[in-house]
């Protein structure tokens, strides 16, 4: 089990080099396959950023539900971290199929190669493990096959977080508060099945000292309850500072969810704000994640406290 617990002793995490114009990002399909015209659609929108784009031989082979075999994926994330000419890596798609890799992944190769790690969905599960086995700050944001149906406020944050060793303040687009408050804490989180299926393994979250984000797609509001009663009562928010929640498309009314979160977390006396456009549901801002950041709730913002990039 895994604890993110950040303290002003704490050492902090590896930060990536940040992409310059011209620069290399690699391609990998740690989870599910993916629609070749889709991906064609996001390869070209990376090269119309002024990117590179390195796709593996064979990135897909496809096994049922997989992009591949895990020995395959396993391979190809390994390639990708070493290869000293690629200085980002964006995945292909979500779906399922990073837990299967989890234990199989080199995490000193990606300690000692640091570079920007994007994803979401499935990937959170990755996000989770590099953060926590190799110390690695990671981006939770679009993929290559959801890029090329993008808008242009999703792909402008992509870019920005990317190359710049600035500031960044995200703004939630329609903040409804659930708890009022201020506090700092590593922002850490990401697709709330995902993480919840991690429990019971080495790699289950306890977010204390963090600031979690939290979203979803496809999930029936009781199922939200559940998944969240079931993280409550194994601990994994014990010691947390906030929760910011994002997007939870196709998951019934948005209020209806978050009145859920906020009758789980009441007794916690954190700050709660809903509204962020971070997720499946168009608008997918891109934000690092272990990073502290501090949630306003009367701002309506996560303004991280340091740069993501070097």
């Amino acid at each position: 089990m895994y604890i993110f617990e950040m303290t002003d002793a704490s050492p902090s995490l590896i930060k990536p080099k940040r992409l310059l114009p011209g620069g290399v990002i690699g391609v990998a399909a740690p989870s599910g396959p993916y629609k070749v015209d889709e991906f064609k659609k996001g390869i070209a929108v990376l090269r119309d950023m002024g990117f590179r784009v390195r796709v593996p031989e064979n990135l897909q082979q496809p096994e049922s539900f997989l992009a591949a075999s895990d020995e395959h994926r396993v391979k190809l994330l390994k390639d990708l971290f070493k290869d000293p000419g690629v200085s980002a890596i964006v995945c292909a798609r979500g779906g399922y199929g990073a837990m299967r890799v989890l234990e199989r992944l080199d995490y000193d190769v990606i300690r000692s190669n640091p570079k920007s790690f994007v994803g979401f969905s499935d990937i959170s599960a990755l996000h989770a493990a590099i953060i926590a086995q190799a110390g690695l700050v990671v981006f939770h944001g679009p993929m290559v096959a959801s890029l090329g149906k993008s808008d242009q406020r999703t792909r402008e944050s992509f870019l920005q977080s990317l190359t710049t060793d600035q500031l960044m303040d995200v703004q939630s687009d329609d903040p409804i508060l659930i708890h009022p408050g201020i506090s700092t804490g590593v922002v850490a989180g990401g697709n709330m099945a995902t993480l919840c299926h991690l429990l019971g393994t080495s790699f289950a979250p306890i977010y204390r000292g963090c600031i979690v984000l939290l979203e979803d797609t496809s999930e029936a509001p009781y199922k939200i309850d559940r998944m969240l009663i079931q993280m409550k009562m194994a601990g994994s928010f014990d010691g947390i500072k906030g929760v910011a929640l994002g997007s939870f498309h196709d998951c019934g009314s948005y209020q209806e969810i978050c009145d859920i979160v906020g009758d789980i977390f009441k007794e916690f006396n954190v700050p709660v704000l809903a509204g962020f456009a971070i997720g499946h549901n168009g608008t997918n801002l891109t934000i690092p994640l272990g990073l502290k950041a501090t949630l306003d709730t009367e701002k309506g913002s996560l303004q991280f406290n340091e740069p993501a990039t070097i």
